[in-house]
């Protein structure tokens, strides 16, 4: 007896199903596959810039002020009460002009005592020197004994001395009389004042600063980074800021060697050349001054990126067109672009717009082609 299929009818059908099924997935399959391949073969669109150093000379200009060479703060030598003012700020004075007296009835009364101390001491002297030669004649002629003549010259000695010591303190009266007025010791302008009428100033406390005329400086604040970089020279180009028009030029004299503690800035004087005379006491210049020329690539700010704490830049190779991420070495910021220094060849190809979305070793396509 012979094994018949249970059911021979569906046989065929089954068949094709089961083939309909594979075919069905392999497309699938093959779809997915080919979206794989898609996606991962799908390039970047990144805009490139081709580098190539430049010479640049960068320049610092900077504001500062016309001051005076030679400064002087002028003060009594005695002590007083001020009598009279004749000068304000801003007047200018010729040399022995005067500007303050104070009150001379001490310094007088001191002349008049000194001046009576001389006229005693003449007035002894002259005693003195009778009686010595009247000893003198009478030693001569074995009258007085050698201890009176002794007596007698000493005495004479004596009254010379006390003349001579009088005479100088009437010339220090005489001193501290003329020092209750006040004199300019040069020709020039008067910056400040600090003194009233009726005001008691004591001895060595400045009253007035006297700028001399002549040689004139221009003082620059500066901040300390300004002296990283190396200076073509210590020639300084001087404008005013009212009038850029006027114009000198000058050298850097004296740089001060500690930092001023509020402005964290580093005082700079430059000697003014043949000032003109519209560089006025206190007029504001502005000074600039050329570094050396440097080579170094700019690339604007679009492109910089970073690789960790460190600058970088997105590079493409040319021949397989992917991206790699490359440490540079930052040499300046400026408006709208960043100086490179270090890091980068003459030749490399920089991404410059759309270095955001790129990963190291992705495929990148150039828009519009090779910049």
């Amino acid at each position: 007896m012979t094994n018949q299929p249970s059911d021979p009818v569906r046989t065929p059908h089954v068949g094709k199903a089961f083939a309909t099924a594979a075919v069905l997935a392999s497309m699938v399959l093959s779809g997915c596959n080919d979206h794989a391949a898609q996606t991962t073969t799908r390039a970047t669109l990144v805009r490139t810039t081709v580098v190539q150093p430049r010479d640049r000379q960068a320049a610092i200009t900077l504001t500062g002020e016309v001051q005076a060479r030679f400064r002087a703060d002028l003060s009594f030598r005695v002590s007083g009460r001020v009598i009279a003012r004749t000068v304000d700020v801003g007047a200018h004075v010729n040399k022995g002009a005067v500007l303050a007296r104070l009150d001379p009835a001490e310094q007088q009364a001191d002349v008049d005592a000194a001046t009576a101390a001389v006229a005693s001491a003449e007035a002894q002297l002259r005693v003195a020197k009778a009686t010595f030669e009247r000893q003198k004649a009478l030693i001569a002629s074995g009258f007085t004994t050698r201890t009176v003549y002794d007596q007698a010259q000493e005495g004479l000695r004596t009254a010379e001395g006390v003349l001579e010591a009088a005479r100088a303190q009437l010339g220090t009266s005489q001193d501290a009389l003329g020092y209750t007025v006040l004199r300019a010791e040069a020709d020039g302008v008067v910056t400040a004042r600090n003194l009233e009428v009726g005001q008691v100033v004591p001895a060595a406390q400045p009253v007035f600063s006297l700028a001399q005329d002549g040689e004139r400086d221009a003082v620059f604040e500066v901040y300390e980074s300004a002296f990283l970089g190396q200076t073509d020279s210590r020639r300084v180009t001087l404008a005013l800021v009212s009038d850029p028009g006027v114009t000198a030029t000058g050298e850097v004299g004296e740089i001060s060697p500690v930092i001023d503690a509020k402005s964290s800035t580093i005082r700079v004087k430059v000697s003014i050349e043949n000032p003109p005379a519209a560089m006025t006491l206190g007029s504001a210049v502005a000074g600039t001054v050329k570094a050396k020329p440097q080579s170094e690539i700019a690339l604007p700010w679009s492109a910089l990126m970073a690789a960790g704490r460190k600058a970088a830049v997105w590079t493409v190779d040319p021949r397989t067109q992917t991206a790699s991420l490359k440490p540079v070495t930052v040499g300046a910021y400026e408006a709208g672009q960043v100086l490179i220094k270090a890091g980068l060849e003459p030749g490399e190809r920089v991404v410059v717009e759309g270095g955001k979305l790129l990963s190291v070793g992705q495929s990148v396509a150039e828009e519009g082609g090779r910049s």
